[in-house]
């Protein structure tokens, strides 16, 4: 079988039925497994499956064959209602069953189920749809193969049971939320174990215990969870309420009616206004703009803020805004079915008898804003559940913590030991009766369910005890384990929630725990998957520094020492954290300025660098068209361009013409749109620099340079595109013709003239320099031409336009003979500004041992650039390896090669001794008696791999996962781009899977949201592009730098604490149980218990819960301060040291020897003990009460030894404890008459009491202090030495010597100037020149002779050609997105 390059396989099993529905015994049915193919989504190249119409949907199955309504004689172009087969009792109970996911059978489906054989638009109304019938186990496919659409008409669209507008996020109803909240609680097998054990509570002939002991705690830890439950469910509803109350205008009947998001179905026609959100999936219909254009932002799909252009067919833009006649449009649309594939859409409209093709230019898709247009009308195609959104969104997954699933195997572990210990005490006593118990029943009388035979009545007896003893010794595995997990828990995120430093006071929001399940979770976190726009980066493009003339703009000089100074990012900073790397300013050459700037100066070590008021942006407001919110701090760069410095005045002029910006006015505001926020910046710049952009038609454009107005002939525009790097236009003013162009450095810097070398020289340090902090650079240059040369180069460019053959190579070469010979005027340096405080927390999580991969839906040329700003890629990494390839071979060879690296620097690192470790914190001599250092090495080289989303889609191809999955967790960083939001969650699992690993996902767009479900964590940024992540996710957070909180501090705290209570209550609880089962030796084995059975019932809930759970929620080793300046700190999480298999066994021996002492000891001293008096000591219930006194006091001064922090709640609840169980004790007997009065009394006032108490915990807790204290000074761990080192510093109250140096948020770096200032695919020259784009086109100026229709075709006929494929790069120049080229349009009519 051949397999599909761009698909994964699904295998299908295919049922086979009657040809005929007459026959009267169907055969037997064969059954045949099929291979099915179902896309991966990816956003590059077409979508290609196998053909076979009775596996794959039409839809997806013929990727170059138009769809076309099949027809019946009876109903043309309609579904032939008559051709149904009647419904009967199997196919009604198969069509129940295929809803559940099941079965399909297609004998009840409608015509629209059924795959048409390949039919052509001519023969579309002659051929009935054939009448074959299959029946699918399909799994989560799809069931439809096309969906058929009449507009305006829901009778008509009702009969094919589309899903509405009603979006359900919820996991729960009313009716459902008792069953699924309980199924959910007993997968949990501890509730499942005391579910048993309640009910053998209930039978009394075996039960010693009552069941409310039981009872109790269950009820009380399934009510407490399916409260927080309801209430997380509850705030899905709402949300889903608030979006489905949504309100749209809809047209019924030819008027317009408001309705709301739900009520809104397939088939409607709706209105949007400007900026209002897209309710459902629509073809467009018209718009408010010329040639049915509209301006669309897809933030919420793909992360997205570039403005993208869509466009109606011109036959329907013709209704305008025609109520009545956009009421009276029947269309009927054939298209795919449902998916996932937000850059694919094929599907044929039908109306007035003629046919349109319809493809993803023609749709606008739910989560979509509508930006820059006024009104458009739509036909919705998918609503609610059917969108695309929705399609991509997952599904809410229960998730559970790994220590939950490591509970879960120890209680399995337990119980078998619980099992172990009953049948060995059903074994013995039934040897006991057989043997001695029979000679008592004068005094130990058997029951009368009994045989009188010895032999079989000491067997009832044993199997009874067998039961009764599974219910003595329950408390091994105690309810209130769970109890206390979960109300631990629930105050750890409270913590979280109430923490002042995740507090954004800018947007007034702080971090918040949506859950209260996975707190401990945090701690162990192995991998990142971040989202770059909104969750790195802010998304906002400045115009920073440029280069013009040889000189450098946009740095501050100090005025009295000549220094540059450096703007802090508005908080204050520890100069000490801008020296952190090699080669940096040591933190002592920096000093406090007044002005708020910091300089290099060899004064006041250790000082801060505050930022004040004192430093003042230049004020543009003499400008009528200045932008209040554009800042620029170099005056020199003003003052050049009032002399009407020539140089200057041509670079802002380029700035201002070569683009492909569209003027808006709003509210008499001049308002720029553009394709990318890189693009905008560089003509706000021109803009407030006085060389103002004003408007353009498709053969001029018009600017106001120091307030004159200048027009310029557009002759042609020579687009951008990720394969030329660069754009160029050519004007022509006063009769002088000139080449504008900007591009990359290394693409400009090939075309220039040889005697510009100066310039170049001083250029190429700047754009050093401007990328060594991080920004984003371009180059300009010009270059006049003469008219012999552009019309001799016109003419052949027309050729190469219109030639068949090799058509890109030609243009290719055309454009090359004009854009060569140009002269340098300089470069520019744009910020996209990352979040605060993200590449400080990327450092500190890195060191942590946490990886951090970046899936984003943004090109390659940003992510690349947005990975050297944030530091996921550094200058020493030995390699930036690239995999952008586009075919299944050519993928796998890129990965092979990237392993072959990989193995090459590992075998380099060996021979050099391994990479290059910096210490960054090192302890003096002087700090330990001992000579302990602590060092955080920093690990200089390794490899980083950024990778394509349409080569992702061959990598995540079954074949290639495990080899990418090996090259991919052996690099440093991985940033994967152009991915689709479900790439993102296929990518997630992946490492799920595989490496079993614990992962962390955080993003701010509905475009995350898969992502964030499919992680054992989602963290949702509360950023611009709406809730739809914070709303699908665990935590909150109102930027990413505090999720180096969040992990390293409250994670790291939470699972410290979790491990701890657990190793501790494992312990307390085996000490308390297995008391029983000494005592069964001396009773013969008749299931007695050794403790008053109040106190057995206490012993959890009173006397030991408030000391552990005081341990759980406040404990720790180490404060916040030093958790952040010691990442390693983090590490034991990810290898489960805190909490294993190992650590329960230690924890139970410990309890098993702890129960033998407390038993032992005791006895030997009662046993036979006679008081001064004469009285006996040796009673049951005295000699019970004094091994549960010790028991107390033991594991009181257990969890005083176990607790790091103590707090005043620490010791109220150590000691209170101590306090409550003798005050209950006294209480519950001596008020209430309990069958133990006078025991402890009696027991307390004799000195035996004392001497054995004190002897017991001396036996039980010495060992334990010698053991740590061997350990503590010996071996001390990092988290012991840290603590040591906190100590210290409290006590000689040192402040500033030993604070730990913070990487600085911008390094210097090597030039990655293919990093250039464009952000987008393809500009919107082709719009432009063909005046499509325009709304509305000034006046002809009678001096322009130039013909329209070559511009149409020089900015249309631009194609990208195709690539070398590259390898591996290391650098990111040299290696891009390769796009798939567009079609060519022809030339217009004028042409």
């Amino acid at each position: 079988m051949e397999e599909d390059e761009d698909s994964f396989e699904l295998e299908v099993f295919e049922v086979d039925e009657p040809a005929t529905p007459d026959e009267a015994r169907p055969p037997p049915r064969r059954h045949r497994r099929r291979r099915r193919a179902r896309s991966f989504g990816g956003s590059g190249g077409p979508q290609r499956s196998r053909s076979s119409v009775s596996v794959c949907s039409s839809s997806t199955a013929r990727g170059d064959q138009p769809l076309v309504p099949p027809a019946t004689p009876e109903t043309p172009g309609g579904p032939p209602d008559a051709a149904r087969p009647s419904s009967t009792f199997r196919s009604s109970l198969l069509s129940v069953l295929g809803k559940l996911v099941v079965w399909k059978s297609s004998s009840s489906a409608s015509a629209r189920h059924r795959a048409p054989s390949t039919p052509s638009p001519s023969s579309a109304t002659e051929q009935p749809p054939p009448q074959d019938s299959c029946e699918y186990l399909r799994g989560f496919l799809t069931f439809e193969t096309e969906r058929r659409i009449r507009a305006n008409d829901r009778e008509f669209n009702a009969q094919f049971h589309y899903a509405n507008n009603y979006i359900k996020t919820s996991k729960y109803s009313v009716l459902t939320f008792l069953p699924l909240n309980l199924f959910e609680q007993f997968q949990r097998l501890a509730n499942f174990y005391f579910l048993c054990l309640l009910v053998l509570q209930m039978i009394p002939a075996i039960s010693s215990l009552t069941p409310v002991t039981t009872a109790v705690p269950l009820i009380g830890v399934l009510a407490l969870t399916a409260v927080k439950d309801a209430y997380d469910d509850y705030q899905r509803h709402v949300s889903d309420s608030q979006v489905n109350n949504r309100k749209s205008l809809t047209l019924r009947n030819g008027k317009l009616v408001e309705d709301k998001w739900a009520q809104v179905q397939v088939g409607d026609v709706i209105r949007m206004e400007n900026d209002q959100f897209v309710a459902a999936d629509m073809l467009l219909l018209s718009t408010s703009e010329p040639n049915g254009l509209c301006y669309i932002e897809t933030a919420e799909l793909d992360g997205e803020t570039n403005l993208k252009c869509r466009q109606c067919l011109l036959e329907t833009a013709e209704m305008g805004q025609d109520d009545a006649r956009i009421g009276a449009f029947n269309g009927e649309i054939l298209c795919e079915t449902p998916n996932n594939l937000l850059n694919k859409f094929e599907g044929v409209l039908t109306w007035q008898g003629k046919s349109y093709a319809l493809d993803n230019d023609k749709v606008v898709l739910r989560g979509c804003v509508l930006r820059n247009t006024q009104w458009c009308y739509g036909l919705v195609i998918f609503a609610g559940k059917d969108t695309k959104l929705m399609q991509n969104s997952g599904k809410t997954k229960f998730k559970r913590t790994s220590i939950d699933r490591l509970l879960n195997f120890i209680i399995i572990g337990i119980v078998f030991f619980l099992l172990s210990m009953c049948l060995f005490c059903t074994i013995a006593c039934g040897f006991w009766e057989t043997i001695t118990g029979r000679h008592f029943q004068i005094y130990l009388p058997w029951d009368k369910l009994v045989p009188t035979d010895p032999t079989e009545g000491a067997t009832v007896i044993a199997l009874l005890v067998f039961f009764s003893y599974a219910i003595v010794l329950n408390t091994v595995v105690p309810i209130s384990l769970y109890v206390s997990v979960e109300v631990i828990r629930f105050v750890q995120s409270f913590l979280i929630n109430w923490d002042e430093h995740m507090y954004h006071e800018k947007s007034g929001t702080s971090a918040k725990a949506r859950t209260t399940t996975l707190n401990e979770e945090l701690g162990q976190i192995e991998y990142i998957f971040s989202d770059k726009t909104g969750t790195l980066t802010q998304n906002i493009m400045t115009f920073n520094k440029c280069s013009i003339g040889e000189k450098c703009y946009g740095d501050i000089i100090d005025e009295q020492t000549g220094e540059v100074l450096e703007l802090a990012e508005g908080r204050v900073e520890n100069a000490s954290s801008l020296s952190s790397l090699p080669g940096a300013t040591p933190p002592s050459t920096f000093v406090q300025l007044h002005n708020g700037l910091t300089s290099k100066s060899p004064s006041a070590p250790g000082t801060l660098a505050i930022r004040v008021s004192g430093t003042v942006p230049i004020d543009f407001s003499a400008n009528p068209d200045y932008e209040p919110e554009f800042k620029f701090y170099d005056k020199s760069l003003l003052e050049a361009v009032r002399r009407k410095d020539e140089t200057v005045h041509s670079f802002f002029k380029l700035l201002a013409l070569c683009h492909t910006v569209m003027p808006d006015e709003k509210s008499g505001r001049l308002e720029y749109q553009a394709q990318s926020p890189d693009e905008a910046a560089l003509v706000s710049a021109a803009r407030n620099f006085g060389f103002v952009f004003k408007e353009r038609s498709p053969n001029s454009i018009t600017i106001d340079v120091m307030g004159e107005r200048e027009v310029y002939e557009l002759l042609c525009i020579l687009d951008f595109n990720n394969v030329r790097k660069r754009m160029s236009v050519i004007l022509r003013k006063d009769g002088k013709l000139r080449l504008f162009c900007k591009g990359a450095d290394n693409v400009i810097y090939e075309r220039l003239k040889n005697n510009s070398d100066s310039r170049k020289i001083k250029t190429q340090d700047h754009l050093n320099k401007f990328a060594g902090e991080g920004l984003r650079t371009l180059c300009l240059a010009v270059r006049d031409l003469d008219d012999d040369f552009f019309n001799d180069w016109k003419n052949r460019h027309q050729a190469a336009a219109l030639s068949l053959d090799n058509r890109d190579e030609k243009l290719d070469a055309i454009y090359e003979e004009i854009e060569k010979d140009m002269e340098l005027l300089g470069a520019t340096a744009i910020e996209d500004k990352l979040q605060d405080g993200v590449p400080q927390a990327i450092s500190k999580l890195a060191q942590a041992g946490i990886k951090i991969w970046v899936l984003t839906g943004d090109k390659q040329e940003t992510a690349i650039n947005i990975g050297y700003s944030c530091q996921l890629l550094t200058d020493d990494m030995a390699e930036v390896f690239i995999v952008d390839a586009h075919t299944f071979e050519e993928v796998e060879l890129q990965l092979g090669k990237l392993k072959e690296a990989i193995s090459n620097l590992e075998k380099s690192d060996g021979v050099n001794g391994g990479p290059t470790a910096v210490s960054v914190v090192t302890f003096s001599e002087s700090d330990y008696q001992h000579g302990c250092s602590v060092e955080e090495p920093e690990i200089s080289g390794g490899i980083a791999l950024v990778i394509n989303g349409h080569s992702l889609v061959h990598a995540l191809h079954p074949k290639l996962e495990k080899i990418f999955l090996e090259a991919a967790s052996q690099c440093k960083s991985v940033i994967c781009c152009r991915v689709t939001p479900l790439q993102k969650a296929m990518v997630v699992e992946l490492i799920k899977k595989n490496k079993h690993a614990v992962t962390l996902a955080i993003g701010d767009g509905a475009n995350d949201v898969s992502m964030i479900k499919a992680a054992h964590i989602g963290v949702g940024i509360s950023g611009q592009e709406g809730m739809q992540a914070v709303l699908a996710s665990d935590y909150s957070l109102p930027q990413f730098r505090f999720l180096e909180r969040l992990l390293l501090v409250h994670g790291r705290w939470s699972y410290f604490r979790m491990c701890k209570f657990l190793r501790y209550f494992f312990y307390k609880n085996f000490a308390f149980t297995l008391c029983h089962f000494w005592f069964a030796f001396f009773c013969g084995f008749s299931a007695q218990t050794l403790f008053d059975p109040i106190f057995i019932s206490f012993y959890n809930l009173f006397y030991t819960a408030l000391p552990v759970m005081s341990l759980g929620v406040f404990d720790q080793d180490v404060n916040d301060k030093n958790s952040l300046s010691y990442p390693k700190l983090y590490a034991p999480g990810h290898q489960d040291l805190l909490f294993n298999k190992k650590e329960f066994l230690k924890s139970a021996m410990h309890g098993f020897f702890t129960s033998c002492i407390l038993f032992l000891v005791p006895y030997g001293t009662y046993l036979d003990g006679v008081s001064p008096k004469g009285h006996a000591l040796s009673d049951h219930m005295l000699f019970g009460s004094v091994v549960a006194t010790i028991l107390i006091i033991v594991v009181t001064a257990q969890i005083a030894l176990d607790t790091a922090y103590w707090t005043w709640w620490s010791h109220f609840t150590i000691w209170g404890s101590l306090c409550i169980y003798f005050a209950f004790t006294f209480i519950t007997n001596y008020v209430f008459g309990g069958s133990y009065v006078g025991s402890l009394s009696k027991a307390m006032i004799e000195p035996t009491f004392w001497f054995t108490t004190i002897l017991t915990v001396t036996l039980l807790i010495v060992p334990v202090l010698a053991w740590r204290f061997y350990f503590v000074d010996v071996k001390p761990t990092l988290s012991d030495r840290v603590r040591l080192k906190q100590r210290l510093e409290s006590l000689r109250s040192r402040q500033s010597q030993d604070i730990l140096r913070t990487p600085s948020a911008r390094r210097t770096r090597r030039s990655i100037r293919s990093g250039y200032a464009f952000a987008h695919q393809e500009g919107f020259g082709r719009l432009i020149t063909s005046g499509k784009i325009m709304r509305k086109i000034p006046r002809p100026n009678t001096d322009f002779s130039f013909p329209l229709s070559f511009g149409s075709t020089i900015g249309a006929s631009l194609s990208p050609r195709k690539p070398v494929v590259a390898t591996s790069s290391s650098s990111s120049a040299g290696a891009f997105n390769n796009l798939a080229p567009p079609e060519i349009p022809g030339f217009n009519e004028q042409s």
